[in-house]
């Protein structure tokens, strides 16, 4: 972020977690949310929905000091994992690393069951952690470094669109008095990797069915490049999921945010290479449109190769373009503006309608 970006220290940005420990972004209390929601306005309140989990395990049983078997969730690589490289965390953060040994894939395979971790020394001489104290993922040189314009790192999926919340809610919250506050929540979840347990809990809590404004969530992600969402070429306008098509008027209002801020440098599409929380949403009845950053190296397999790649979907770190985070964050910002026209987004595509029909109605 340069210089020019509000500081957290020079503002009281709000937060809390949720009953599921979702972290909420945007008010520091539940009344403080509440009051949101209950706020009289045609403005609808964005509530910017970003996961903050990665494909990972969990440790299940120590069969002696340096070797432990392990549960994998999410997806994952499905080639060369034996040997691969892991680090190894409790809630402390991270305390070593190990090699991956005896790897059984899911009956989908599409990624990981069951392993065992060996690790790389012993680590614990004096009190050992239970085993279901530990998590980790894959390991690379380092958890996050550039190359260029390009950022790699263990887990861009969904670091980039939590990054872009944060970002946003710098911004908003830096440019309001302490007595207003930007019509934005961000939502950051936990569990999404395995069906979205984390933003679903949110829902059920019954928060956002009680508003008494309209609500807009805007689903934000890192997704796996595919023909026409391309790295390098901007974000994405999401279309849709692998299971959902989202609002249209307000995929019409967006599409014509980054024909304004970002010509040519934006990308459209129905991004199906996996299904996201914009589907969650939309299933528990909230209007919702998306935005996604082209995302390499998805879930961590080496579809596109690069530094650290071990071999063809092999364990890989995931790669984003920077460019491409800096025009989601800019669209995400540009969705907080006064006045943009959520009641008839289609206001302008019909006046083009209208013309036609004015200019060829004669040939009827």
């Amino acid at each position: 972020m340069n210089s020019g970006h509000p500081t957290p220290s020079s503002f009281r940005q709000p937060e809390k977690h949720d009953p599921l420990g979702n972290l909420v972004v945007g008010a520091d209390s539940p009344a403080a949310y509440q009051h949101l929601l209950r706020t009289h306005s045609d403005d609808p309140l964005r509530v910017f929905i970003a996961h903050m989990d990665h494909p990972g395990f969990h440790g299940v049983r120590w069969l002696n000091q340096r070797v432990l078997t392990i549960k994998w969730h999410g997806g994952s690589p499905v080639k060369h994992l034996n040997g691969a490289r892991v680090w190894l965390a409790d809630a402390e953060g991270e305390i070593g690393d190990g090699v991956l040994r005896r790897v059984t894939l899911n009956t989908l395979r599409y990624g990981v069951d069951t392993a065992e971790v060996h690790l790389a020394t012993e680590l614990f001489s004096n009190h050992r952690p239970a085993a279901d104290e530990l998590f980790g993922g894959f390991k690379f040189r380092k958890p996050v470094w550039k190359s260029g314009s390009l950022l790699y790192t263990k887990a861009a999926d969904d670091l980039i669109g939590a990054f872009c919340i944060v970002a946003t809610a710098l911004e908003a919250f830096g440019k309001r008095s302490a007595k207003t506050s930007p019509p934005f929540i961000g939502l950051l979840t936990r569990g999404e990797e395995v069906g979205f347990i984390g933003a679903i809990g949110h829902f059920e809590l019954g928060w956002l069915q009680a508003a008494r404004r309209p609500l807009i969530c805007v689903s934000l992600e890192a997704s796996r490049t595919l023909p026409g969402a391309i790295v390098g070429q901007g974000p994405v306008v999401r279309l849709g999921d692998r299971r959902t098509l989202f609002e249209s008027g307000g995929t019409q209002l967006l599409t014509e945010l980054a024909e304004k801020i970002l010509p040519k440098k934006y990308q459209r599409r129905v991004m199906d290479g996996g299904t996201c929380e914009g589907t969650a949403a939309t299933a528990f009845g909230f209007p919702t449109i998306a935005l996604t950053v082209p995302l390499g190296n998805y879930h961590n397999q080496g579809f596109e190769g690069g530094p650290d790649c071990r071999a063809p979907q092999g364990p890989a770190p995931e790669f984003v373009h920077l460019d491409d985070v800096e025009g989601q964050r800019k669209l995400c910002l540009a969705l907080l503006r006064a006045k943009l026209p959520w009641t008839d987004p289609m206001k302008k595509m019909r006046g083009r309608l209208q013309k036609n029909y004015r200019d060829y109605r004669s040939h009827l």
